[in-house]
């Protein structure tokens, strides 16, 4: 399982956190690694760190994105996919150092893939923002 396929599996871990919002999130993890049949190793370790790092930095990555949205915007309104990916991009870049090109640029494909048509410039921007900060 390459780099990518990994990225978009905690993608979609966390976009369902997102929506149930259910403890424990170890639990969590270990269910979503089972249903979804992944055994390689990187890819359970790359899909835990991501989705616990999230967790325990949620604050400052929530903080960071509503320091980067326009004036009128809330992070209410973002649509759980778009947090989702900002989320997983915001920690890969201020927390696991990944070169915020690479970030952005899978951030970006996701958001082609699962968001809305907006959703990919809105991502882009919003990750650019942040990067410059």
């Amino acid at each position: 399982m390459n780099r990518t396929s990994m990225r978009e599996q905690a993608f979609r871990l966390i976009y369902s956190l997102e929506i149930q919002k259910q403890e424990p999130i170890e639990n969590q993890i270990e269910l979503f690694i089972e249903n979804n049949n992944i055994e390689n190793e990187d890819a359970k370790e790359y899909i835990s760190d991501a989705v616990l790092g999230i967790d325990e930095n949620k604050e400052d990555i929530e903080e960071r994105i509503k320091k980067n949205l326009k004036a009128d915007w809330k992070i209410e309104r973002i649509s759980k996919v778009d947090l989702a990916i900002l989320k997983l991009a915001i920690y890969e870049i201020k927390y696991k150092e990944l070169p915020y090109k690479v970030a952005i640029n899978e951030a970006v494909e996701l958001a082609k893939k699962y968001g809305e048509d907006t959703s990919k410039n809105f991502i882009n921007g919003v990750l650019a923002s942040i990067v410059k900060e």
